[in-house]
């Protein structure tokens, strides 16, 4: 039975496969710590990116302090194999995924959830007044700074809810999220003048909340596009970058060469039809393409475009016959997060030899 170890080359895997460049990958976990420690905020990554309670372990290694996650079943995961201070950063709503989400919270106390409006807020009140042994729920009210996807609006209404939040004897409001997806592709000037005006709206609005005396712990905030740019401002807590760890196409091309691409798809050559083109095993199941398609690893005179569900095409402008049939190419994901979720298994590589071998445990894991 195929089965590549710990210390095989990286010609004993079978293709498509996902490499992590190790030396890349724990530069990039070094460096983003390394430039947020004077900000003096926590890093709480978002492991929507990694989904492997190994990678989990090791950026609260690195100094993380608590992770998100965006899933019940994400959390479930990651809780069970140790990593216990999370954040669901998607609100929980509907009978089936709140019983999940406490009986996650009764054994693990320090799971968080968001909120963004009364309804939820009193939906989850009332299914920990029915518990058997009810538990006080952790909270964070989430506030639209202009991604206009969840979230309560800025000022009177945000302090309206966290009221009605303090309200409810069962939840416990602890904080704040602001989260500016929005704007992390966007170009560096206006990202960052978009990403000042969205702090100013949650800063604003976490004083306006605690001038009514309710106590907000945590202001949350930031992905790997804007998370130095939010920690600038003083009434932030914590900020959330996740693709910083490995990168994609879609994030170097916004933020530029700051963390490495760590992170490569191997794909197998199987067909030459002519000497322009060359067929790889890598198509839809295996790159995805919502953020653009996926580019050759130094291959700049190749583009890439899939070809169905299990095959990519590489293009070149002029003749090559450098790459033959059994080939092989490595693909830098365009956006890493959903490549992520295409595969079971990490490989980790180190000189070319396989060093680690870790579970996507949280592949999948979308309920």
């Amino acid at each position: 039975m195929y089965k590549p170890k710990i210390g095989d080359t990286i010609d004993a895997l079978d293709t498509p496969s996902i490499l992590i460049d190790l030396p890349a990958m724990e530069a990039n976990i070094a460096r983003l710590m390394e430039r947020l420690a004077a900000s003096g905020k926590k890093v709480r990554p978002h492991l929507k990116t990694v989904k492997s309670p190994h990678l989990a372990q090791k950026l609260l290694d690195a100094g993380a302090t608590g992770c998100c996650v965006a899933k019940v079943s994400e959390a479930e995961v990651m809780a069970q194999a140790g990593i216990s201070d999370l954040l669901i950063t998607s609100e929980v709503a509907g009978e089936v995924k709140i019983e999940r989400l406490l009986n996650l919270a009764s054994n693990y106390p320090d799971v968080k959830v968001v909120v963004d409006s009364e309804a939820g807020a009193i939906a989850l009140n009332s299914a920990i007044s029915n518990m058997t042994d009810p538990i006080k729920l952790k909270v964070l009210l989430e506030l639209n700074v202009g991604q206009n996807r969840a979230g309560v609006a800025p000022g009177s209404e945000a302090l309206h809810l966290a009221q009605c939040i303090s309200s409810l004897r069962k939840l416990h409001l602890v904080g704040i999220q602001g989260y500016e997806g929005h704007l992390q592709h966007l170009a560096n000037d206006e990202r960052q003048r978009l990403c000042r005006e969205a702090m100013n709206n949650l800063c604003d609005t976490a004083k306006l909340i605690r001038g009514e005396g309710i106590a907000l712990e945590i202001v949350t905030t930031g992905g790997t596009g804007t998370a130095e740019i939010c920690a600038q401002f003083e009434a932030i807590t914590e900020v959330q970058p996740g693709s910083f760890v490995f990168m994609d196409v879609a994030y170097r091309n916004a933020i530029g060469t700051l963390y490495a691409n760590a992170l490569t798809v191997i794909s197998t050559v199987i067909s030459r039809p002519v000497p322009e083109r060359a067929v790889i095993d890598a198509g839809l199941k295996s790159l995805s393409n919502d953020m653009g398609n996926a580019e050759v690893k130094n291959e700049p005179a190749a583009s890439y475009r899939p070809g169905g569900d299990e095959h990519g095409i590489l293009t070149y402008s002029a003749s090559n016959t450098a790459l033959a049939i059994g080939a092989r190419v490595e693909m830098i994901p365009s956006h890493i997060d959903t490549t992520v979720n295409l595969f079971d298994t990490y490989y980790g590589i180190r000189n070319g030899v396989i060093e680690e071998i870790w579970p996507i445990l949280a592949r999948g894991k979308v309920q």
